[in-house]
């Protein structure tokens, strides 16, 4: 059975990761919106703070690395672990800021790709490292297996080239996990993921982006020229197995989708609550103990809309509950996403609506928000993306079947 009211264990951790989130996030949260590409180093000492508490035990698993479940095989009882602390620590921080958690060092996608298919000594040996993660390309962007970056085999290292864009901390990060392809003749079996130090040769920023949104977090595109990647650098199995296809690949999506969705759980949540405050300031009173047919426009459309973002909620937490009790979840990943994502950026939008002109100034950060959650519905798969692989998870048909 599944619980989804927000553990016991994890409730004190939760109120500290908000207290973070308000205080270190929020209060730096237009300042570094309006200084795109200038790096926040109020999350120097933050992230020191993580880290810290990771290596004591205190951060409950959450964090990057939150997502990698280990085996026991005495353990055979339902429970709540390292996949929803992550999705609950990541839900606050995005309250306070997206772009902001999203320029956290050693907390990039990166780092969560490296926590889902990396194996033990690897995951050891890069556990310092701050990992950017690369797989759109000029030529494709959520169909990941249309990658062309290439990896070939010469000796005891793999030389990549190709290039890759929209890379969030493409610049900041230490390393970048670049997906790139054995052989291309072997379709998605032969897509791996390589962790590559920005210091080795023939890897390089090409430029930042300037975005919509996420302005704190540096977007970049990076340019891989004959660079020599270590074969101890490629994540998980190095053998191309037809017969599992792209799961191994994907297996990264199914853990970090529903971090996504939590981003877009707090950023709504966060519009949503000044919204409610701006609204009773102006007399417009929501009255949960009445239908919202007999209440006025604005409180019945803030009731949809809380009801929506408590269908994203739901969603968000029971994959991160299956990833953490074993059961397959690629379905829920992506419902997670493609709920989330969707109704993220609707609810942002309409606060901005409901708050007029305050909505739609600096004067609060309702506009900001609206601009953030964006991405949370294109990045990690579009909308689009999510709902075709749902599709294909409910009626039973592959990827060359449904396209």
């Amino acid at each position: 059975m599944i619980n989804l009211e927000t553990p016991k264990k994890y409730r004190g951790f939760v109120k500290q990761v908000h207290e973070v989130a308000e205080n270190f996030l929020r209060s730096n949260s237009r300042k570094y919106d309006l200084a795109e590409h200038a790096y926040p180093k109020e999350l120097d000492l933050l992230a020191s703070l993580v880290d810290g508490m990771n290596e004591s035990g205190q951060s409950q698993g959450a964090g990057a690395a939150g997502v990698r479940v280990k085996d026991d095989a005495k353990d055979t009882g339902v429970k709540n672990g390292t996949n929803m602390s992550s999705v609950l620590s990541v839900i606050e921080m995005c309250w306070g800021d997206v772009g902001l958690l999203l320029s956290m060092p050693r907390q990039g996608l990166g780092n969560s790709a490296i926590a889902s298919v990396a194996n033990d000594e690897q995951l050891e040996r890069f556990k310092d490292t701050w990992a950017a993660m690369a797989i759109t390309e000029p030529s494709f962007g959520s169909d990941s297996a249309a990658i062309n970056t290439t990896a070939v085999k010469d000796g005891d290292a793999y030389i990549l080239n190709g290039e890759k864009i929209f890379v969030t901390s493409g610049e900041r990060a230490d390393s970048v996990v670049v997906w790139a392809t054995l052989d291309k003749s072997m379709g998605r079996a032969a897509i791996k993921s390589f962790v590559v130090p920005k210091s080795l040769p023939g890897i390089r920023v090409e430029r930042l982006e300037h975005k919509l949104g996420i302005r704190a977090s540096d977007t970049a595109v990076i340019v891989l020229d004959n660079c020599r990647v270590p074969a101890e650098n490629l994540l998980g199995d190095p053998e191309i197995d037809t017969s599992k296809g792209f799961a191994g690949a994907m297996a990264t999506f199914d853990n970090t989708r529903p971090l996504v969705a939590g981003m877009a759980v707090g950023c709504a949540r966060a519009a949503l609550e000044l919204t409610r405050d701006l609204l009773a300031e102006a007399g417009v009173e929501v009255d949960y103990d009445r239908p919202a047919q007999s209440q006025s426009a604005a409180a019945a459309t803030f009731l949809q809309m809380e009801a929506d973002w408590e269908a994203a909620h739901l969603l968000t937490l029971s994959a991160a509950w299956m990833a953490d009790n074993r059961q397959p979840n690629s379905l829920e990943a992506s419902m997670a996403k493609a709920k989330a994502g969707r109704v993220g950026n609707q609810i942002t939008l309409r606060c901005v609506e409901l708050a007029s002109t305050l909505g739609y100034s600096e004067t609060e950060l309702l506009e900001k928000w609206s601009r953030d959650s964006k991405i949370l519905d294109i990045f990690e798969g579009t909308q689009q993306i999510q709902q075709l692989i749902v599709a294909r998870r409910i009626l039973g048909l592959t990827s060359s079947q449904l396209k």
